[in-house]
C-alpha cells in the first residue's frame, strides 16, 4: 500500500528521488516578474505523463491506481484526464489503423484547443510528452521565445540492460553448506555470494536469481521445487521467496534475525521455518505462513521463539507442516506450532548428551508411529531418534577404516580411537550418505553395516544431498568445490571450483579463451572460459601471488609475488621459463604490450622494470627506481600500454602525477599534475587509475580521488574538456543538460574502454557501471550490482526485482554534482561481435568470477544445428585449396571455414577455428598437418594462423605474428619448419614441433610468394618486386636464424616487373612468373636467371612443376601445360639459352583468374581454383575440365528450398539462378541473365490438386524490374514480365502458386498471374520505401471477419508492415492490418540501418513476428486477433535475417556480427552458432523444418536440425 509522489515544479533546481518521492525540475521562462497574471504571449501547454514508464524507470515499480492529483501552482487549467492511449492534438495523415497499432488517438473534445483554419496546432501551443523513451517538444516561433516551456527529460542508454550475466565461476555464500537438487534431478541450486545459481549438470548452462545485496546464508526448496526460499546474511537480513520455474521474486520480507543460518520448507510450501541469531546473539526460531505467496498474498509470522540451546540444523517434518526437529551442541529437540506459539521439548539423550550434533535427516514412513530421524555428530555418532516416544532408538559410532579391514561401527564409547567427524547426513529409502571432516563422502546401507561407496575430496565435506531419484549424491566441500557422485556409473563429476580466499588479480587471454587468477589462498589458477572448468592450479607455498598477466600471442603466463619475484611460465609445457629478481617487495603492476614484445612490472617501492619478450625466455632491458607512486595500489590496470604499443602510463612518482613513457625504452615523455586541473576545488585531487582509449583516439582517461574521470590528450597532457556540467541546445531547441552523479560515490577502482570506443566501464562501490562514452544521453550509464552492495538508489528500500537493475537515478546531493566529461567525437561503424567481452574484460569479486557476454554457444553434445554442407569456394584467396593425391586428402576454404571433402562420396567435414576469411592454406609433405591463415579480427593486433591435425581435424596451435594478411605459406621438405609470408613485408620461420617463432625478418620490398627447396630443408626462396631472394637457415646450437644470402634482380630485358609466383623444378631449377606473362628460369647454384619465355598475356599467379612438366595459371583465365625437359640442358648455356625448346602441350580456358592449383606427381591430373568461386578437375590426358565445386562469385541475394526438399535454389548479384541437389550438393541447373543482378527468388509451391505431371518452377526478380519464370525440368525460361519500373527487392508465390507477388525498390507491390503474364493489381501503400519481405500463408475463409483463404504480408524498410486478406479467384484483396514500429532518430552519419523483417508464425496462427531497427534489440510477436504485441524476445544485436520453422517452435535469427542464433519459442533455451565470416543476411527453414539455409556474402551454409 505504498504511495509514491511524483512532483513537477520550477522550484526544483535538480532531479531528486527517494523511495516514495520523485521531484522533477520544470523550467519555464515565461516572464521575469512572476507576480500577477501571466503575460499575453504565454502559450497553453499540454503536458502528457507516462506514469507507468516513470515508475518503472526510476523505482522499478508498478502501480495499481492513481490516488490523487494536486495542483499547487498559480496557473490556469483547462482539463485533466487519464487514458491508456496517447492523445495527440496534431493532425495525422496516417490511416486510422496506423494510429491504433501505435496506441495513439486524437485529442478528446474536452481537451481540445481551437486551431484557426490554415494554422498548425504546434505553432500555437506547446505539447510536452514525458516518458522513459521519448519526449516530443515542439519549438515555438521566434516571437514567443520568452514564453517557451522547456521540460527536462531523461534519455537513457539502450539497450536496457546492456549487459547480460552469462556465467559465474565460484561457489559459496556465507558457507559452503548450501546446495540443493531440483525435483527433476537435472540441475543443482547453490549460492555464489549474493547470487543464486541454477546449474544444469549435463549442459553446464547457468540461470541466475539476482536480488540479494549480501551473501546468501541459507536455501530451501518446497517438495516439488516450485518455491525457493533464500536468506541473506548481515544486519539487514531478508528472506526472498522465488517462483523457481520463472525466476521471478514473489516476496521479500525482513526476518528481524541478524544472521539467519538455516531455512526449511514444508513439502507443500505453506510453511517456512528459519533459525538464526538475534541482536543479542541469542538463538531465535521463526515460523512463517507462506501459503498465500503464490497467489499474491503476504507472508505472515506464525510463531517465533527464543532459546538458549545451540541449533545447527532444523527441518520441518514431511508429514506435518507444524512439527520440526532440531539438533545442535548437546541437544536434539522436537518443535511444534500450536495456537500461535512455538514450543519445544528435548529428546532424552542419556549418555550422548554431551555430543556436538551437526545435521539431521528423516527416514520417511507411513505416519508418526514410523517416523525416525537420524542425527549425526562430530564424534562419529549417528543417533536414530524415535519421534513418537521422544527418545534415542539406536546409536551407532562410525569409525575410520582400518588397513586390512573395512569400516566398523559400534555404540558410543565401546570402540577405541576417534570416530568420523560427520558434518552432514542425507537419507533415501535405501541408503544413507555422510560427509565428514576427513574429506570423504561415504554411502552406507540404512543399518550402517559397511561402507558401500566412498569418494575422497581435497578438503572437508561440508554437505551432502541425495537426488530425488536416489541415483546421485551432491557434495560440497569447505575448499569451495561442488560436485556429485553418480552411483550407477561410480563416476564423480566436479561441477564447480573456487578460490578459498579473495582474488587479488586476473588476466584474460582471448586466443585460447582462458583466464588466470591469483588469490590470497596462495594459488594461481587457469580457467577455461567456455566450460568454466579449472585447467591448471599452481600453489606457491611460501609466497603469495599478487599480479598476473597473459602473453597476448603465446601460451605464456607471467606472475608477480609479494616477495618481489616475477616468474614466467609456459602453459604448453607446464614449466617455469625464467625468474626475475629486480624487485624487493610486493609486485603491484604487471602487464605485456599488446604486440607481446615487451613486459612491464612495478612494485610497492616504486620500481619499474622493462623486459624484452622477443624470445620465449624474457630478459631485463631497463630498471628505474622511484617512478611509480608507492601508494597507487595494485591491480590489473596499475600499468597500462597504449593500443599502438608506443606509450606506457601509470600513476607516479606521486599520487598527484600521471606519467607517460615511451614503452620500448622507458624514456619519460610527459607528466601531468592532476591536482591542479580543477581550479574550483579546495582539496588536492589525486589519480587513482589510468586507461588508454583505443587507437586512434589518442586519449588517456584518469580516474581521480574526487570521483571524476578526466580525459587527457596522451601526447600533450592537455585536458580535452574541463570537468563540470555542460549544457547545449540541440537542433530541436531542447536543452540537453547531461548532469550525472559522481562516477562512483567512493573511489573508481578500475576503468576500461571498449575497443570501438562506444562504452566505458567503471568499477567501484561494489557495482559496475557501463557508460555511453560519448555522453549523448541524460542518463548515460547502467548499473550492474555485485555482491555486498546495499542496492542502488535509496538504501532503505527493499527491491523485489529478480533481474539486473535498470537505470537508476542517483541519490540527491546537497550540491551540484560533478560531471563525467568525455569527448563526444562520434565513430561510425558496427559494434564488434566481441564487444561485450571487450567492454567488460571480466569482473571478479571476492572468490567468484562473473562473465557477461552476448555469444551463447551450445554446450557440447546438445547442439540442435549441425553444419551439413557448405556451398561455395573463396575465389578471392590464394593457394587456398590443397589436394594430396597419395592420401586423397582434399580441402578448400569458404569464408572462415575449412571444408574437407571426400572426392568419392562428396561428404564434407568442416573445421571451425577462424573468425575472418581464410586467405591461404599449406599442407605438410606427409599430409598430416594443415596450416591455415586468416585476417585480423576487430581489435586484434595480429592475423591468425591455425595448425590442424589432419587425422582428427583438431586445431593444435594458433600462431600470431603478422600484422597484415598472410599471403603464402610453405613447409620445408622434412616438415620441420613452416615459413609464412605477410603483406606487411615480413617473413617468419616457425618450428613445427613446438610452433615457436624462430626468426622474423622485415623485407624492404613487397613479397608475393615463397617456397622451400625440395633438395634441402635449409634453403628457400621468395619473389617480389623485380627480384628473387634466396635464403638459408643457419643453426647455432638450439637457435635457428633466417639469413638472406642473395637477392637476384629480374633480367633487364623484362623491364620493371613484379615477380608474382615461383616453384622449384628438377635439380637446381627455380621457375618464377611475372605480372606481364613471362616465366623466368633460375639456376639455384649460381642464383642467376638464364632463360625467359612469353608464357601468357597476363599475370601468372600459379606455377606447379613436376620433373619435366610445368603448369602455369594466369589472370587470362588460362591454365597451360609446358614441356620443360630440355631446360636442364639449356642451363649449361647460361644467358645464351633460347626458349624455343620449351613446348606448350595443352591449354584449357576456365571461368576466372587461376588462384590455386594442386596436381599429382606426373601432372596428368589435378584440381584448379578460380576467382569465379569454382574448383575444376583437370585431366591433361583427356583434355577435359570438370566442375567439382562451384559457388557464387558475388553476394548471394536469396536462398530457398524446393517443396519436396530435394533441391534448393540460390540467386546472386552475378545475375545467376542456381539449382542445387541437396543430396550431392552439386550444381544441377544454372540460369544466367547477363548484365543484370538477380535480387530475389521463390520456388513455386505444390498445387493442392495435381493435374498430370506438374513441373517445378522458380520465379526470380531482377534489377531492371523484370520477373522471369524458369522451368526446372525443361531447363528453360517460360515467362518474362516487366511489372516494375524499379529493381525488384522481394518476390513470393501465393499459397496455391497461381499468383506472383513482387515488391520493388520504390515500394510498389504488384500481383501478377504466371498463366497469363498479366499484372492484375498494383498496391502503392508502401510507396517510397523498398519492400523487404513478401510472405503468404493460408487462413480460414472467414477468419478475421474478411473473406478469402489467403493471408499475406508486405514489409518495407521504413518499419511498416501491411497485412492483407485475399481471394484471388474473386479478385479480392483487402487490407487487414497496418503496423508501424517506432525507432530512435536515425544517426547523423550515413550508416546502413538493419532491415525490417516480418514473418507469419507457423505455430501461432494469426500471429506475426517482426524484427528491425527500433527502440530495443528484440523480436516482437504481434497478434492480429488482439491487435497488440503479445510477446517480446530480447536479442543481442539488431537482426539482419529471420526465419521461423514450420515444424518445431524454432526461430533462426542472423546478425551483422556474423552470428546465427537459434531460439526455442516461447522463452526456451538459446544457442548461438559461428562459422560465418560476414553478415548473416539470409536464413531460411525448409518446409519440414529439418534443414536450414544461411547465407553470408557469397557463402551458403546448409544446416540440419539434429534434435532439440
Amino acid at each position: 500500500n505504498q504511495v509514491v509522489r511524483i512532483s513537477f515544479s520550477n522550484l526544483f533546481k535538480e532531479f531528486r528521488s527517494t523511495a516514495t518521492w520523485l521531484q522533477f525540475p520544470f523550467v519555464c521562462g515565461a516572464a521575469e516578474d512572476l507576480a500577477g497574471a501571466a503575460p499575453a504571449d504565454v502559450r497553453w501547454t499540454c503536458l502528457v505523463l507516462d506514469l507507468h514508464s516513470i515508475l518503472s524507470l526510476y523505482l522499478n515499480r508498478r502501480y495499481s491506481h492513481l490516488k490523487s492529483v494536486k495542483l499547487c501552482s498559480n496557473l490556469l487549467v483547462k482539463n485533466l484526464c487519464t487514458s491508456d492511449l496517447v492523445f495527440d492534438p496534431a493532425r495525422y495523415e496516417a490511416r486510422p489503423a496506423d494510429l491504433a497499432c501505435r496506441g495513439v488517438a486524437p485529442m478528446p473534445r474536452e481537451m481540445a484547443f481551437p486551431v484557426p483554419k490554415g494554422e498548425k496546432w504546434h505553432d500555437l501551443y506547446d505539447y510536452i510528452r514525458y516518458s522513459c523513451s521519448q519526449l516530443l517538444v515542439r519549438p515555438p516561433c521566434s516571437k514567443c521565445d520568452s514564453a517557451v516551456c522547456f521540460f527536462f527529460f531523461f534519455q537513457s542508454l539502450l539497450p536496457d540492460p546492456i549487459l547480460k550475466l552469462r556465467m559465474i565461476i565460484g561457489f559459496g555464500g556465507c558457507s559452503t553448506k548450501q546446495a540443493l537438487w531440483t525435483q527433476d534431478n537435472a540441475a543443482v541450486v547453490y549460492p555464489c555470494h549474493a547470487v543464486i545459481v541454477t546449474l544444469q549438470i549435463q549442459t553446464g548452462e547457468q540461470r541466475f536469481f539476482i536480488g540479494h545485496t549480501d551473501k546468501v546464508s541459507a536455501l530451501a526448496f518446497n517438495g516439488n521445487s516450485t518455491l525457493l526460499a533464500s536468506a541473506q546474511a548481515g544486519p539487514r537480513g531478508v528472506v526472498r521467496l522465488w517462483d523457481f520455474p520463472t525466476g521471478s521474486c514473489l516476496s521479500v520480507f525482513k526476518t528481524h534475525v541478524h544472521s539467519l543460518l538455516s531455512l526449511s520448507f514444508s513439502y507443500s510450501g505453506a510453511v517456512l521455518c528459519g533459525v538464526g541469531k538475534d541482536g543479542h546473539g541469542k538463538t531465535m526460531v521463526v515460523v512463517w505462513n507462506t501459503a498465500q505467496v503464490t497467489r499474491g498474498g503476504e507472508v505472515a509470522v506464525l510463531a517465533k521463539a527464543h532459546t538458549d540451546v545451540d541449533i545447527q540444523a532444523l527441518k520441518i517434518a514431511f508429514f506435518d507442516d507444524r512439527r520440526m526437529v532440531s539438533c545442535g551442541r548437546d541437544n536434539v529437540r522436537l518443535w511444534r506450532v500450536r495456537s500461535g506459539a512455538l514450543r519445544s521439548c528435548p529428546v532424552s539423550l542419556g549418555e550422548y548428551h554431551s555430543l556436538e550434533f551437526t545435521d539431521l535427516a528423516f527416514e520417511e514412513g507411513a505416519g508418526v508411529s514410523l517416523l525416525y530421524s537420524f542425527v549425526c555428530s562430530k564424534s562419529g555418532h549417528v543417533l536414530e531418534v524415535d519421534y513418537k516416544n521422544i527418545c534415542v532408538r539406536r546409536a551407532r559410532r562410525l569409525l575410520p577404516a582400518r588397513p586390512p579391514g573395512c569400516q566398523q561401527q559400534d555404540k558410543a564409547g565401546s570402540s577405541a580411537g576417534s570416530g568420523i567427524a560427520i558434518n552432514s547426513i542425507s537419507l533415501s529409502s535405501t541408503f544413507c550418505a555422510t560427509g565428514s571432516e576427513d574429506g570423504y563422502l561415504r554411502l552406507w546401507p540404512l543399518d550402517f553395516s559397511a561402507v558401500v561407496l566412498e569418494a575422497e575430496h581435497e578438503g572437508p565435506v561440508s554437505s551432502v544431498c541425495i537426488s530425488p531419484d536416489s541415483h546421485k549424491v551432491l557434495c560440497t566441500t569447505a575448499t569451495g568445490n561442488l560436485g556429485y557422485l553418480d552411483i550407477q556409473s561410480r563416476d564423480y563429476n566436479t561441477l564447480m571450483r573456487s578460490h578459498e580466499d579473495s582474488i587479488l588479480a586476473f588476466s584474460v587471454e582471448g586466443t585460447w579463451k582462458q583466464m588466470a587468477t591469483v588469490s590470497q589462498d596462495k594459488t594461481i589458477r587457469v580457467w577455461d572460459l567456455v566450460s568454466m572448468q579449472q585447467l591448471y592450479d599452481f600453489t606457491a607455498a611460501d609466497e603469495m601471488p599478487c599480479a598476473v598477466a597473459f602473453h597476448p600471442t603465446q601460451q605464456i603466463l607471467a606472475c608477480g609475488f609479494d616477495s618481489g619475484m616475477v616468474r614466467t611460465f609456459s602453459l604448453a609445457a607446464s614449466d617455469l621459463l625464467v625468474e626475475h629478481k629486480q624487485h624487493r617487495t610486493v609486485i603491484t603492476g604487471l602487464t605485456f604490450s599488446p604486440n607481446g614484445k615487451f613486459m612491464f612490472s612495478s612494485c610497492l617501492q616504486g620500481t619499474l622494470a622493462l623486459y624484452s619478450c622477443m624470445v620465449q625466455k624474457s630478459h631485463v632491458l631497463r630498471v628505474l627506481g622511484n617512478v611509480v607512486a608507492r601508494d597507487a595500489g595494485s591491480g590489473p590496470d596499475a600499468l597500462v600500454v597504449s593500443g599502438d604499443n608506443r606509450l606506457l602510463a601509470f600513476v607516479g612518482p606521486s599520487k598527484y602525477v600521471v606519467t607517460v613513457m615511451e614503452a620500448c625504452s622507458l624514456d619519460e615523455l610527459l607528466r601531468v599534475d592532476i591536482s591542479i586541473l580543477d581550479l574550483n576545488s579546495t582539496a588536492l585531487d589525486s589519480a587513482v587509475r589510468v586507461c588508454f582509449a583505443p587507437v586512434p583516439r589518442g586519449e588517456l582517461l584518469v580516474s581521480t580521488s574526487s570521483h571524476k574521470i578526466l580525459v587527457l590528450d596522451a601526447k600533450t597532457g592537455r585536458l580535452v574538456r574541463e570537468p563540470g556540467v555542460h549544457s547545449s541546445v540541440n537542433a530541436a531547441g531542447a536543452v540537453s543538460c547531461p548532469q550525472v552523479s559522481p562516477v562512483h560515490k567512493l573511489s573508481c577502482s578500475s576503468l576500461v574502454l571498449s575497443k570501438d570506443s562506444r562504452y566505458l566501464l567503471t568499477a567501484g562501490d561494489k557495482v559496475i557501471k557501463v557508460w555511453d562514452y560519448q555522453m549523448r544521453f541524460d542518463i548515460n550509464f547502467q548499473v550492474l550490482p555485485t555482491k555486498g552492495g546495499k542496492g542502488i538508489g535509496s538504501p532503505e528500500k527493499l527491491k523485489d526485482s529478480s533481474e539486473t537493475p535498470r537505470q537508476i537515478v542517483p541519490l540527491p546531493l546537497s550540491s551540484s554534482p560533478p560531471c563525467l566529461d568525455v569527448s563526444s567525437v562520434h565513430q561510425a561503424g558496427c559494434q564488434s561481435k566481441r564487444n561485450c567481452l571487450a567492454i567488460l574484460q571480466e569482473l571478479l569479486m571476492s572468490q567468484c568470477l562473473f562473465f557477461l557476454q552476448s555469444f551463447l554457444p551450445p554446450p557440447a553434445g546438445s547442439e540442435v544445428l549441425k553444419l551439413k554442407a557448405v556451398i561455395g569456394y573463396n575465389g578471392n584467396g590464394r593457394g587456398n585449396m590443397v589436394w594430396n593425391p597419395d592420401t586423397g586428402f582434399f580441402a578448400y576454404t569458404c569464408g572462415c571455414i575449412i571444408v574437407v571433402e571426400d572426392l568419392h562420396s562428396g561428404s564434407q567435414n568442416h573445421w571451425l577455428g577462424h573468425t575472418e576469411e581464410i586467405s591461404t592454406l599449406a599442407i605438410s609433405h606427409d599430409a598430416q598437418v594443415l596450416a591455415s591463415a586468416s585476417g585480423k579480427r576487430n581489435g586484434d593486433c595480429h592475423c591468425q594462423i591455425c595448425i590442424w591435425n589432419v587425422q582428427d581435424g583438431v586445431c593444435t596451435a594458433s600462431l600470431f605474428h603478422h600484422e597484415t594478411q598472410v599471403q603464402a605459406m610453405a613447409f620445408s621438405q622434412d616438415d620441420r619448419f613452416l615459413v609464412t609470408l605477410g603483406d606487411d613485408q615480413t617473413i617468419a620461420l616457425w618450428n613445427t614441433y613446438t610452433y615457436e617463432l624462430l626468426s622474423s625478418i622485415c623485407i624492404s620490398e613487397p613479397v608475393h610468394d615463397v617456397a622451400f627447396s625440395p633438395l634441402s630443408h635449409r634453403e628457400l626462396a621468395c619473389v617480389g618486386k623485380g627480384a628473387v631472394m634466396f635464403w638459408l637457415l643457419e643453426q647455432q646450437g638450439a637457435d635457428v636464424n633466417l639469413k638472406q644470402v642473395h637477392q637476384a634482380p629480374a633480367p633487364d630485358v623484362l623491364g620493371p616487373v613484379e615477380l608474382t609466383s615461383l616453384c622449384y623444378g628438377a635439380d637446381t631449377l627455380l621457375y618464377s612468373g611475372t605480372n606481364s606473362g613471362q616465366i623466368c628460369v633460375w639456376d639455384t647454384e649460381t642464383n642467376c636467371c638464364f632463360m625467359t619465355w612469353e608464357a601468357d598475356e597476363g599475370e601468372i599467379g600459379v606455377l606447379v612443376c613436376r620433373r619435366s612438366r610445368l603448369v602455369s595459371g594466369s589472370n587470362t583465365k588460362r591454365i597451360r601445360l609446358w614441356a620443360v625437359a630440355t631446360v636442364q640442358e639449356l642451363r649449361l648455356k647460361g644467358p645464351d639459352a633460347r626458349s624455343s625448346s620449351v613446348l606448350l602441350e595443352h591449354e584449357i580456358t576456365l571461368d576466372g583468374t587461376i588462384v590455386s592449383a594442386a596436381f599429382d606427381d606426373s601432372l596428368e591430373m589435378g584440381i584448379v581454383g578460380t576467382t569465379a568461386g569454382t574448383l575444376w578437375y583437370i585431366n591433361w590426358m583427356e583434355s577435359t575440365s570438370i566442375r567439382l565445386i562451384s559457388g557464387h562469385k558475388n553476394k548471394v541475394t536469396e536462398v530457398c528450398f524446393s517443396p519436396d526438399e530435394t533441391h534448393c535454389a540460390t540467386c546472386g548479384e552475378d545475375g545467376s539462378v542456381r539449382i542445387w541437389s541437396l543430396g550431392s550438393m552439386e550444381l544441377v541447373v544454372q540460369f544466367q541473365v547477363l548484365n543484370q543482378s538477380c535480387q530475389c527468388l521463390a520456388w513455386k509451391p505444390r498445387p493442392v490438386v495435381v493435374w498430370g505431371a506438374e513441373s517445378q518452377h522458380v520465379v526470380a526478380g531482377y534489377s531492371d524490374g523484370t520477373i522471369r519464370v524458369f522451368s526446372i525440368s525443361r531447363t528453360e525460361m517460360e515467362l518474362k514480365m516487366h511489372p516494375h519500373a524499379a529493381a525488384l527487392t522481394a518476390i513470393a508465390y501465393s499459397t496455391d502458386g497461381e499468383m506472383i507477388l513482387s515488391g520493388g525498390k520504390d515500394g510498389l507491390v504488384a500481383i501478377s498471374s504466371p498463366r497469363t503474364g498479366m499484372t492484375i493489381r498494383v498496391l502503392a501503400d508502401h510507396k517510397g520505401s523498398p519492400i523487404t519481405v513478401l510472405q503468404c500463408t493460408q487462413k480460414q475463409y472467414r477468419d478475421f471477419g474478411v473473406e478469402g483463404g489467403e493471408l499475406w504480408l508486405a514489409t518495407s524498410s521504413d518499419r511498416r508492415v501491411s497485412v492483407w486478406a485475399s481471394d484471388w479467384l474473386k479478385d479480392k484483396c483487402e487490407l487487414l492490418d497496418w503496423l508501424s514500429f517506432p525507432a530512435p532518430a536515425s544517426p547523423e552519419v550515413s550508416v546502413v540501418l538493419p532491415p525490417s523483417l516480418a514473418a507469419f508464425c507457423p505455430w501461432e496462427p494469426g500471429t506475426l513476428v517482426y524484427v528491425g531497427f527500433g527502440m530495443q534489440k528484440e523480436a516482437l510477436f504481434y497478434s492480429l486477433h488482439k491487435k497488440q504485441v503479445v510477446e517480446k524476445i530480447s536479442l543481442p544485436y539488431f537482426a539482419t535475417s529471420l526465419s521461423l520453422s514450420p515444424a518445431a517452435h524454432f526461430m533462426a535469427v542472423g546478425f551483422g556480427e556474423r552470428l546465427l542464433r537459434l531460439l526455442r519459442c516461447p522463452a526456451g533455451p538459446t544457442q548461438d552458432y559461428a562459422g560465418h565470416d560476414d553478415v548473416v543476411h539470409l536464413c531460411r527453414f525448409a518446409p519440414s523444418g529439418c534443414r536450414l539455409l544461411t547465407a553470408s556474402h557469397s557463402a551458403v551454409l546448409v544446416w540440419e536440425l539434429s534434435g532439440g
